[in-house]
């Protein structure tokens, strides 16, 4: 089912979990009449086209600056093992093909323009940092809600949107420009991303487009069906993508001048490759984030499906499903795991208790953790709550109620 697009901030009505706006429909049709008409190339997948293109204006060497040969080399497997997959597997329809090619894109020239800045200014990776708190949880277990809440408090720093995808800074500082365009074009192609995620261009965010900028697996799972690259990102050594992740850390904390302050990170690949993170951040303070599986499932798979549905017309609801309920199996092994050998400090926040009592469930968390928890981080906490009151996000919850009832009557029919 196909909704209408529309200009309005508000909402459209959501169908069924695999339903997208009609503008997606009509750029897929004039894009493939563009190719066949020769009005414009088909953009390539190919890792040796991708690099050419994106490598222009970059000397040979930006490649391994501020990098060994092993993590360049990293790299380039991931990058050919993800366009093999993208070719192969991903059935991508035009429009995804493109937004494809666009991130492999921005992928490869970030890395360049990052090894160029670091062989430049090879201070930046030695900035000082304070040991960070990391929230750990599956994606859709409250991690957004608890990362925000820790990131108010005027005693810890955090990432903003506009830097985790705009990861190389500048002396004039477009990034929020640049992102807030970004997200009003996504917001053009899927009306119901902010139901989704609570977006916004300057505000604290996850750290997944670092991630992006190393190709590791998790930022592309959940938007393509790639199962030989998933594959391939769960068996092989991150460590990597870790010390890639850990350089721009260092590098935003030093232009941001708040390495001093513990930054609270969250993405939902800290519970799959816990270990490899503590590595680089033995000091760290761990926050939990608990909820019950079927809740996260359900929620994880409306989710994928809203961004896969865009970039292929070939999306299977069950497989989504099943595979989403081998991954959230899968992060829960490897954080039992990794904690069992952590000697750190561990709070733990369940899902219902902080929805019931957010103000006790962070007062807890605190004290879990031997932190102050102050008056001025109460106050900025309180107004996070409020802000987040009137995001569409709220909405998100009647829509996956509305998927089961839909799923009920069509069942109850087929009966």
């Amino acid at each position: 089912m196909r909704a209408q697009s529309s200009s309005s901030p508000v909402p459209l009505p959501r169908p069924h979990p695999l339903a997208r706006a009609q503008l997606v429909d009509r750029l897929n049709a004039a894009l493939d009449n563009s190719w066949r008409r020769g009005w414009l190339s088909e953009p390539t997948l190919d890792p040796g086209e991708l690099w050419d293109k994106a490598a222009r204006g970059f000397a040979e060497e930006d490649e391994l600056g501020g990098r060994s040969e092993e993590d360049a080399l990293d790299f380039r497997q991931r990058l050919d093992a993800l366009s093999a997959a993208l070719r192969d597997e991903a059935q991508l329809n035009p429009l995804g093909r493109t937004m494809a090619h666009g991130q492999m894109v921005r992928a490869i020239r970030q890395r360049l323009a990052l090894g160029r800045m670091w062989r430049d200014r090879p201070e930046l990776l030695r900035t000082p940092l304070a040991p960070p708190i990391l929230v750990v949880g599956q994606m859709r277990a409250g991690t957004t809600r608890l990362h925000r809440l820790l990131a108010a408090d005027p005693a810890h720093a955090a990432t903003r949107f506009c830097d985790s995808w705009h990861p190389v800074p500048s002396r004039f500082d477009t990034r929020p420009i640049l992102s807030g365009f970004a997200l009003f074009m996504a917001r053009r192609i899927d009306p119901w991303i902010d139901t989704l995620h609570p977006f916004g261009a300057a505000r604290h965010d996850e750290e997944l487009g670092w991630l992006a900028s190393a190709l590791d697996h998790s930022t592309y799972e959940a938007q393509w069906r790639i199962p030989s690259y998933v594959a391939l990102g769960e068996s092989r050594d991150p460590s990597p993508v870790w010390r890639e992740f850990a350089r721009i850390l260092r590098t935003d904390a030093a232009h941001r001048r708040n390495g001093h302050l513990p930054r609270v990170m969250k993405v939902p690949q800290f519970s799959e490759q816990l270990d490899p993170l503590l590595a680089q951040f033995p000091g760290a303070r761990v926050v939990l984030a608990e909820r019950a599986d079927a809740a996260v499932i359900r929620s994880s798979a409306s989710l994928v499906a809203n961004q896969m549905t865009i970039q292929s017309d070939d999306c299977d609801m069950g497989w989504i499903e099943a595979e989403w309920t081998r991954k959230i199996a899968l992060r829960h092994s490897r954080t039992e795991a990794a904690l069992r050998k952590f000697a750190g400090k561990v709070a733990t926040a369940d899902f219902d208790r902080l929805s019931a009592d957010w103000s006790a469930s962070i007062t807890d968390i605190y004290r879990q953790l031997g932190m102050d928890h102050s008056e001025a981080a109460q106050t900025a906490m309180t107004r996070e709550m409020r802000l987040a009151a009137n995001s569409p996000h709220v909405g998100h919850a009647a829509q996956l109620d509305s998927f089961a009832k839909d799923l009920g009557r069509a069942a109850a029919k087929r009966a």
